[in-house]
């Protein structure tokens, strides 16, 4: 399936948008799903950096296909609360605790 200029990226943000509190999908999951090959996963945090919804996207629900979070010495303090309120709980190397049964397939 060959997507529109513009649609794929309209389709990232959507679904982005969509994942619900307390669930997380990967990179590769929302490039599959929003009509893409997976080697897009790596174009979706610049995809949803450049959307006009950036404030609305909620970046700490799209991890790393091995349930690694992306903790920057920026964000780290905001993303770990937000995990928390969320209960979505990390192990000592930054990964999600019981990633398989919180991974949102859409």
């Amino acid at each position: 399936m060959k997507l529109k200029t513009g649609e794929f990226s309209r389709k990232v943000v959507k679904l982005a948008l969509k994942i619900p509190e307390g669930r997380v999908t990967t990179y590769g999951l929302l490039a599959v799903m929003a009509g893409g090959h997976p080697i897009l996963a790596q174009m979706i945090t610049h995809i949803l950096g450049r959307s006009k919804e950036v404030d609305k996207i909620p970046f700490h629900r799209i991890v790393y296909s091995d349930g690694r979070v992306w903790l920057s010495p920026k964000y780290e303090k905001e993303r770990s609360k937000l995990y928390r309120k969320e209960g979505i709980k990390l192990d000592k190397n930054k990964k999600i605790i019981d990633f398989e049964k919180l991974v949102w397939s859409f």
